[in-house]
C-alpha cells in the first residue's frame, strides 16, 4: 500500500490530508464538547443542526465550485481554501453563543465544499494505474480512520492539561501546514475539452452521477450508510455523557471505536478488493452498518456501545471506500471534478437528512426509538441499492449511435445496423454518449 508514496506529488498530497485531518478531529471533538457546555443535554439537537447546516453548505456549494475549478488552477485553489478554513477556525474558541456556532460551521463548510472534490478529483491525475489509485484510496480512508482514532485520543490526553477550547488551534495549524505542503507540488489541471456555460458546468457532474446505474446504487448506499454514521457523530456525547454519565475523556474513545473499526477495514481493503467485485464490499458493509443501527436499542453498557461503534467502523469504511474506484471508472478525466463533486453533494445530502433526524428525533423522542427509525431507513435505502445498481456491470458496453455522421472519428471501429451504427468501449456519460445504453 505504501509504495505509493514514492510519487513526491501524492506524498506531499497525502500528507496535506493527513495533517488537516488531524486539526478537523480535534475541532470535531471540541465543538461536541463545546455544544454539551451551551446547551446540555441538549447537545445532540444543537450538533444534529450545526451538522445540518455543515451538508446544506456541502449541497449547494460543491456543485458551484466544481464548476469554477474547472477555470482556475488547482494549487491555488486548494491553497486559498485552506487559507479561508484556517481563518474561519480561529474564531471558534471564542463562541459563546449556539448561533455563532451555526455561522461559522456553515463558512467552514463551504470553504470544505470547494476543497474536498478538487482534491479528491487530482489523486486519479496524479495515479493515473488503477492499482496504485486503489492503494492510494485505502490511504485517503486510512487517513480518516487514523483521523477518527488518533485526534480523539490525542484531545483526551490534552483535555487533561488544557481546555478543550484551546483544541480548536490544531485546526488551524492543521489548515495552516496543509496549504504549505499543496504549494510545494506542481498539479495537472486538465482543461475542458470545450467551453461551457455556468449552468452546464454547475449541473454537469449530477446529470452525469444520476444517468449512471452504479453511481445511482452508490447514492442509495451513502444514504444507508448515513443513518448508522448519524447516530455515531451526532449521539456519541450524548450517550457516553448524557446516559452512562462518563467524562469527556470516554467521548473521545468512544468515537475512536469507530475510527478503529474504519481503519481496520481500510488496511484489508486493497487486497481484498483484488478478489471481491466493488458491488459485493460496499453492499457487505452498508447492510452491517444497517443491521448494526437495529441493534442499538439495545446497548445498555459503555463496553457494548464501544463494541458496536468498532462494528459500525468496519461497514462505514467497507461501503465508503471503493466509491473513488467507481467515481474513476464512471467518467472521462476532464468530468472527474464534476463527478466528485457530485458525489460529495448527494452523499452529504443524505447526512442532511439523517443528522437532523439523529439530533432532533432523538432530543425530542429517545434514542432507542431514533435508532429504529434510522434502521428502517437505512434498510430501504439498501434494498434500493440492491436494486438500482444491477449485479452484471461491465465497463465495456456494445452500444450504438443514431446522432452521428458516417465519417465521425469516433465511429472508425464501427458497424453498420439496423438500428445504428454499433460499436464496444469502456462506457461513460458524456456528450457523444448522453444516456445509458439500455441494452446493459
Amino acid at each position: 500500500m505504501l509504495q505509493v508514496l514514492t510519487s513526491r506529488t501524492y506524498r506531499h498530497l497525502f500528507l496535506a490530508q493527513v495533517i488537516a485531518l488531524i486539526g478537523t478531529g480535534l475541532a470535531t471533538v471540541a465543538l461536541g464538547l463545546l455544544a454539551f457546555e451551551l446547551a446540555g443535554d441538549n447537545a445532540g439537537a444543537v450538533l444534529g443542526t450545526a451538522l445540518a447546516i455543515k451538508m446544506i453548505a456541502y449541497v449547494l456549494v460543491a456543485p458551484i465550485a466544481a464548476a469554477f475549478a474547472e477555470r482556475l488552477p488547482r494549487r491555488s485553489m486548494l491553497v486559498a481554501l485552506d487559507l479561508v478554513r484556517a481563518a474561519v477556525a480561529v474564531l471558534l474558541p471564542f463562541v459563546t453563543e449556539i448561533w455563532q456556532i451555526y455561522v461559522l460551521i456553515f463558512l467552514l463548510q463551504a470553504a470544505s465544499a470547494g476543497f474536498t472534490p478538487t482534491f479528491q478529483a487530482t489523486i486519479p491525475d496524479v495515479l493515473p494505474e488503477e492499482k496504485d489509485y486503489t492503494r492510494a484510496l485505502s490511504l485517503s480512508r486510512l487517513a480518516y480512520d487514523l483521523e477518527s482514532v488518533a485526534s480523539p485520543m490525542l484531545a483526551a490526553a490534552l483535555l487533561s492539561v488544557i481546555s478543550f477550547h484551546s483544541l480548536f488551534a490544531g485546526t488551524v495549524v492543521g489548515f495552516l501546514a496543509s496549504a504549505a505542503l499543496v504549494v510545494s507540488v506542481v498539479l495537472p489541471s486538465p482543461q475542458p475539452s470545450a467551453p461551457r456555460g455556468i449552468y452546464e458546468r454547475t449541473t454537469r457532474g449530477i446529470r452525469i452521477y444520476l444517468a449512471t446505474p452504479r453511481l445511482r446504487g452508490l447514492l442509495s448506499l451513502n444514504l444507508a450508510v448515513a443513518a448508522g454514521s448519524a447516530m455515531v457523530i451526532v449521539n456519541t456525547v450524548v450517550l457516553v455523557q448524557g446516559q452512562f454519565g462518563l467524562s469527556e475523556r470516554q467521548t473521545a474513545l468512544a468515537l475512536a471505536a469507530f475510527g478503529g473499526g474504519s481503519m481496520l477495514a481500510a488496511l484489508g481493503l486493497p487486497r481484498l478488493l483484488e478478489n471481491l467485485p466493488d458491488r459485493l464490499a460496499m453492499l457487505s458493509g452498508a447492510g452491517l452498518m444497517v443491521a448494526g443501527v437495529f441493534v442499538g436499542p439495545l446497548v445498555s453498557s459503555y463496553p457494548q456501545l464501544l463494541a458496536l461503534w468498532f462494528v459500525f467502523g468496519l461497514g462505514f469504511s467497507l461501503a465508503l471506500t471503493p466509491s473513488g474506484r467507481l467515481i474513476r471508472r464512471s467518467a472521462d478525466p476532464v468530468d472527474r471534478p464534476a463527478l466528485f463533486a457530485a458525489q460529495f453533494a448527494l452523499s452529504h445530502a443524505c447526512w442532511l437528512i439523517t443528522y437532523p433526524i439523529a439530533g432532533r428525533v432523538g432530543a425530542t423522542m429517545g434514542l432507542p426509538f431514533t435508532f429504529i427509525l434510522l434502521g428502517i431507513i437505512g434498510g430501504v435505502a439498501f434494498l434500493a441499492s440492491l436494486w438500482l445498481w444491477p449485479s452484471h456491470d461491465p465497463e465495456v458496453l456494445t452500444h450504438t449511435h443514431d446522432d452521428l455522421p458516417q465519417d465521425h472519428d469516433h465511429l472508425e471501429d464501427a458497424i453498420w445496423t439496423d438500428a445504428g451504427f454499433e460499436h464496444s468501449h469502456g462506457y461513460v456519460v458524456d456528450d457523444r454518449h448522453p444516456k445509458w445504453p439500455k441494452a446493459s
